[in-house]
């Protein structure tokens, strides 16, 4: 099959960077190149070219670690199938994510998207070749049981693309493509390799964003913990679960389950450490609040703080009903921001204390795996990566966020200023009590309690 006189039919015109990938014969292809740089565009050529190629039957695959992120390789094959291939579809379902083609020999060449959350659905027939999207953020394991073995019968290719995203089974890939291995090819372009891209726009870019991002992101370095939010955790992870002291207070952090997450209860103690965690999904809102009241007030009648978001308003008005001393906490980009920002200093600063690994796993896998990202519009946001959780780190960042020693600050746009504060009740008082218009000249550090 001549591919270049295939991609002129397309109308695609591959530049310099993505006409190599389209080159190589390696049978394991890795790109790691910057945002926007065309990997989609140029994994979807390739898969079209690959199912066009006469053959009586054939199968490819795009994978990635969310269905969302596999259909962005499949909707472009699907848009230049529509514009260009329409006399050679045989079915086309959108709801299965199936295309099946007349390929070049009368065969029939179908293609799938399929997701890595659901490893299950990874096993069974073998492929031609395999198109792996966001790779750095798939699991080892999904690469080593599931996918390069339904590429061996058929000794079919697999085309690996992503921004790098540290340095693991991604990045030890990309070095086997750089090394002697003739099955292996790789390849690192920053975003302004694309000749399309605007290098000036790009670099306005280089001074809003972390210098560690922006070298991930545009361009294409893989740097250690680069996209990290949070570092030290696991050095931070030496607590233990701990029963509640009399007389000790303690404060509560709540994200309250959407959909497919989990409800998490995070308390922690007067030295900012996590003392328990309650964490479940799937139940109705009447038992979460009865769960969440009966832990607060075994510790000492917690005070918590509840994301209030959507479905967090009325599970906060039921918790204020049953007695808990609850505090609605808005979720907007600066108040979400800040309170991430205010975590990511305790763990920096060691004044956090986190459960050990092995008895809170869960929480430390998703406060390591959360992660700075760079969305279609160019802005950049922190969240758990595609197809994980970040309930654990919402309500972990909740609870630290009233453990700050300098000023108790309710939200970012509502700071509580004590002297203040004092004054103003002193003022109140004093038309009732004479003896708190003497209490004015003295200041609140002098006043005993």
């Amino acid at each position: 099959m001549n591919k270049a006189a295939f991609f002129t039919d397309l109308k695609y015109r591959p530049h310099p960077g993505q006409l190599a990938i389209h080159k190589s014969k390696a049978s394991r292809r890795v790109v790691a190149c910057g945002v926007r740089w065309g990997k989609t565009r140029c994994a979807a050529m390739e898969g079209l070219a690959a199912a066009m190629a006469p053959a009586q039957r054939s199968v490819g695959w795009i994978v990635a670690p969310t269905y969302d992120l596999a259909d962005k390789v499949f909707r472009e094959m699907e848009l230049a199938i529509a514009l260009h291939l329409r006399h050679r579809v045989v079915s086309m379902r959108e709801g299965d994510r199936r295309i099946v083609l007349r390929n070049m020999a009368g065969g029939y060449s179908e293609i799938r998207a399929k997701s890595a959350d659901n490893p299950t659905s990874l096993l069974g027939e073998g492929l031609d070749w395999l198109i792996v999207d966001e790779a750095s953020r798939l699991k080892p394991a999904i690469w080593e049981s599931h996918l390069s073995q339904r590429l061996l019968d058929k000794h079919g290719w697999a085309l690996l693309i992503s921004t790098p995203r540290g340095r693991g089974w991604f990045y030890e890939m990309f070095r086997r493509g750089q090394g002697e291995d003739p099955d292996y090819e790789s390849w690192n372009s920053p975003s302004w390799e694309n000749p399309l891209l605007d290098r000036a726009a790009i670099e306005a870019e280089r001074g809003r964003l972390p210098e560690r991002v922006f070298a991930q992101e545009y361009g294409a370095r893989f740097v250690e913990g680069s996209g990290a939010v949070f570092r030290k955790v696991r050095e931070c992870a030496t607590a233990t679960w701990q029963p509640p002291k009399q007389g000790e207070n303690y404060w509560a952090g709540l994200d309250l389950a959407k959909v497919e997450d989990f409800t998490v209860l995070v308390i922690i103690d007067k030295d900012a450490r996590v003392v328990a965690v309650e964490r479940f999904n799937r139940v109705d809102w009447s038992v979460q609040v009865q769960r969440i009241e009966t832990a607060c007030t075994r510790y000492n009648h917690a005070r918590i703080l509840v994301d209030s978001t959507g479905a967090g308003e009325p599970v906060y008005e039921a918790l204020r009903h049953a007695g808990c001393d609850a505090e609605a906490y808005p979720f907007t980009m600066k108040s979400k921001s800040a309170l991430i920002d205010n975590l990511a200093m305790m763990l920096e600063k060691g004044t956090i204390a986190l459960p050990k690994p092995e008895l809170w796993p869960i929480g430390i896998d998703e406060l390591e795996g959360f992660e700075y990202s760079i969305t279609d519009n160019g802005h950049v946001r922190s969240n758990a990566p595609s197809g994980g959780h970040d309930d654990c780190v919402i309500a972990t960042a909740l609870a630290a966020w009233q453990r700050q020693e300098s000023r108790r600050v309710v939200h970012p746009d509502i700071t509580w200023d004590p002297e203040a504060e004092y004054e103003a009740r002193v003022r109140m008082f004093s038309r009732f009590d004479p003896e708190c218009a003497r209490l004015l000249a003295r200041p609140l550090s002098s006043i005993q309690f």
